[in-house]
C-alpha cells in the first residue's frame, strides 16, 4: 500500500530526513549528559575527555566514541594545548536544524487543521 503525502508533509519529512543525523545523535542518552556537561563550559576552557568521562560514568573510550560523533554532525569542537584536548560545546547549526523541523511540523499541522474545517 503506498501512503500519499501532503505536500506539508511531505516537506516535513524532508526535514527530517536531511537532520536524521543530527536527531540520532540527540537520540541517545550518554551524548544527552555530554552536551548538557558541555554547554557549562566555554570554548576559552573546555572540558577534558577524562572528566567528561568521570561525570557520565563512562570509560574514557567510549566517551570519546560519543564526542567523536557529536564532533562530526557539528556540536562539539576541541581545542589541543600541548598534550590535553579541551572539548567545548558549539551547537554549530543544530538549533537552525531543530527549528526548522518544529516549524516544518507547525505548518505540517496547520495545514491539517484546516483541511478538517
Amino acid at each position: 500500500m503506498t501512503t500519499t503525502y501532503t505536500q506539508a508533509q511531505t516537506e516535513a519529512l524532508k526535514e527530517f530526513k536531511s537532520d536524521v543525523n543530527h536527531l540520532n545523535a540527540l537520540a541517545n542518552a550518554s551524548r544527552q549528559k555530554l552536551i548538557m556537561i558541555l554547554s557549562t563550559v566555554t570554548p576559552e576552557h573546555g572540558i577534558k575527555v577524562n572528566d567528561l568521562a568521570d561525570a557520565i560514568g563512562l570509560s574514557q573510550p567510549a566517551t570519546s566514541h560519543h564526542l567523536k560523533t557529536l564532533h562530526e554532525i557539528g556540536m562539539v569542537d576541541s581545542r589541543q594545548v600541548g598534550n590535553i584536548v579541551y572539548y567545548y560545546l558549539t551547537l554549530d547549526d543544530t538549533i537552525t536544524r531543530l527549528e526548522r523541523i518544529t516549524a516544518a511540523l507547525r505548518h505540517q499541522r496547520e495545514v491539517a487543521l484546516t483541511a478538517f474545517h
